[in-house]
């Protein structure tokens, strides 16, 4: 089993899927980027959050199985290539930091460790590109209430303010990559690029290793509801593991 990728047009801006919104005419924005344009300046994902790819990713959040890490943080670097020649080649890479109480029940930031992990094979593939690892750079200076069954409003709402930036000399006048797991409708993004670029970032971009399918604005329900619940393998047995595609070390299994 393969993981999905998204194919079709998308939005030029935030990846969306277009679907009979593309025109022969050329690139074009989702409705969302062009009423309200965010304030990144591009997102880029590898696959949807779907099959395989959301049973490896709640793996790695939920289960644990933290070997799963390097075959998602290739998927994580093909994303961020995805921005060569338009990004900067010399970024600041910030996950979207967990608030410190999520921190403590999880024991660490999975954007963090896909950021590592993509950083490594980025190194060989795109030598020329400066990227550094900023992990201290965003806040969540607010717990925020869990983003599952939310809709679209709700989240922009939920992680509104949520962001601070730790040193604003840090950010000024830089360009920042934003690396995170899923892209859902965008509301985490959008906060946490706008805190950044309140803190005189002179870009922001933003990486994530899975996005939620959706078509002319339209999300599937099933994404609402599992964004943050448990996953599929929670409590799995090393034979359910394998069964869904990961080894007993929690590395993923050679079918991709």
């Amino acid at each position: 089993m393969e993981f999905p990728l998204q194919t079709g047009p998308v939005c030029l801006r935030c990846g969306n899927a277009l679907g009979s919104l593309s025109t022969a005419a050329g690139p074009v924005l989702c409705r969302a980027c062009r009423l309200a344009p965010p304030p990144f300046v591009r997102a880029a994902s590898y696959g949807i959050y779907e099959g395989r790819m959301r049973e490896a990713i709640h793996a790695l959040k939920y289960d644990r199985l933290h070997g799963v890490s390097t075959g998602l943080g290739r998927m994580m670097a093909a994303a961020i290539a995805q921005l060569a020649g338009e990004a900067p080649e010399e970024m600041l890479v910030v996950p979207v930091p967990l608030h410190a109480s999520k921190y403590a029940q999880r024991g660490f930031n999975q954007s963090r460790s896909l950021a590592r992990a993509a950083l490594r094979f980025l190194r060989k593939s795109h030598p020329e590109w400066r990227l550094t690892l900023a992990s201290s750079t965003l806040l969540r200076q607010r717990a925020t209430e869990t983003q599952a069954g939310l809709n679209p409003h709700e989240r922009r709402r939920n992680v509104r303010g949520a962001f601070a930036v730790s040193d604003p000399a840090r950010v000024a006048a830089q360009n920042v990559l934003v690396v995170d797991d899923i892209l859902t409708t965008g509301a985490t993004a959008r906060a946490a690029a706008r805190a950044l670029v309140e803190a005189g970032a002179a870009s922001v971009w933003v990486a994530t290793l899975a996005r939620a399918q959706r078509v002319e604005g339209f999300l599937r329900t099933s994404v609402y509801e599992d964004m943050e619940e448990e996953g599929p393998l929670a409590g799995a047995s090393a034979a359910d593991s394998e069964a869904a595609g990961f080894s007993s070390n929690g590395s993923i299994m050679p079918s991709f």
